[in-house]
């Protein structure tokens, strides 16, 4: 029996699954952030070894049963220095080289679509599509929260919050987000939100994002919340439309796409995002996903091992 081992990066958590070549499921398990840029490079096995250890205990395996392993790291490929330096680190974890590493982009692909020709679209703290075709993948977005990751858990916060400013000093009528941003933060003074962020958060990415939690929560109520909603899967149709063309997808063809991340576990959100995607000229086939990331990897280092699931495997694989 062949093991597999995925391991799916992000900004908020990481996620570890193992799973047989019959497409069982043989544990899974959960550690913190591993996205360095942030939280320094000695998170990446920090984080890394946690979570292996902990998977292969639930699993009841060693790590050197592993057979392949697939690591979809966030933040891989956005510094060429620092390549070398992510491929060795699961080394020195499993003890053996039966390992690939890529961002985290790929593990989203592979669990929506189950390693199918189309298109996915994440947007969890940060926002990227990943799409393949006939062998050719591309990426489009993913810049990080600074310039970039637009229609993502963090963008969407960051328009919170200048809404609840906006509001808070009267360019703005106060609305629901207005208060129930004000709740959320449980500030004194508005102008208390400023060093809450900025010297008590310090700027933390994964704290910011968990405030589109209140923008969604307030889109029933709000059209100011609303509005940024709209604007949020604007922006990620935007990516997919890119992503198609660059891919080779044509006009006629029907373009799978699917997606992933914290942000499309609101129906508001998702609703939004299928109406945006339905307005395209393109045609788009929307795909709940197949499985998820941490799956999707693990199904990607079977792949990538040159022993991919088994049809009937994957479909056990899906029931779970």
């Amino acid at each position: 029996m062949a093991r597999y081992l995925g391991v799916d990066g992000g900004g908020s958590k990481t996620a570890f699954a193992i799973i047989d070549d019959s497409g069982q499921v043989l544990g899974r398990a959960n550690t913190a952030t591993s996205y360095y840029f942030s939280e320094g490079f000695d998170v990446v096995e920090r984080r890394l070894r946690e979570g292996v250890d902990a998977v292969c205990e639930i699993a009841g395996v060693q790590a050197s049963d592993v057979d392949a392993a697939f690591f979809g790291i966030p933040g891989y490929g956005e510094s060429s220095a620092d390549l070398a330096r992510l491929d060795a680190v699961p080394a020195a974890i499993l003890g053996h080289d039966r390992y690939t590493c890529d961002n985290d982009m790929v593990c989203g692909w592979a669990g929506s679509l189950a390693g199918e020709d189309g298109i996915n679209v994440i947007s969890g703290t940060g926002s990227m599509t990943y799409g393949e075709r006939a062998g050719v993948g591309r990426r489009v977005g993913g810049w990080g929260e600074l310039f970039g990751d637009e229609g993502s858990a963090y963008w969407v916060a960051a328009q919170g919050l200048n809404a609840f400013s906006r509001a808070s000093d009267g360019r703005a009528a106060r609305g629901a987000l207005y208060q129930a941003m004000r709740q959320r933060l449980d500030v004194t003074s508005d102008l208390d939100a400023v060093s809450l962020v900025i010297d008590t958060w310090h700027g933390n990415r994964s704290a910011i994002a968990d405030l589109a939690k209140v923008v969604s929560a307030s889109a029933a109520d709000d059209p100011v919340a609303d509005g940024i909603l709209v604007a949020a899967v604007d922006e990620l149709v935007g990516l997919i439309e890119t992503t198609r063309v660059l891919v080779g997808f044509i006009d006629d063809d029907l373009v799978p796409v699917s997606y992933s991340g914290g942000m499309f576990t609101g129906e508001r959100y998702l609703g939004l995002f299928r109406d945006a995607l339905e307005r395209l000229p393109a045609k788009y086939d929307l795909r709940r996903p197949v499985l998820d990331p941490a799956l999707g990897a693990a199904l990607y280092a079977a792949k990538k091992s040159g022993h991919p699931l088994t049809p009937e495997a994957l479909a056990a694989l899906a029931t779970q």
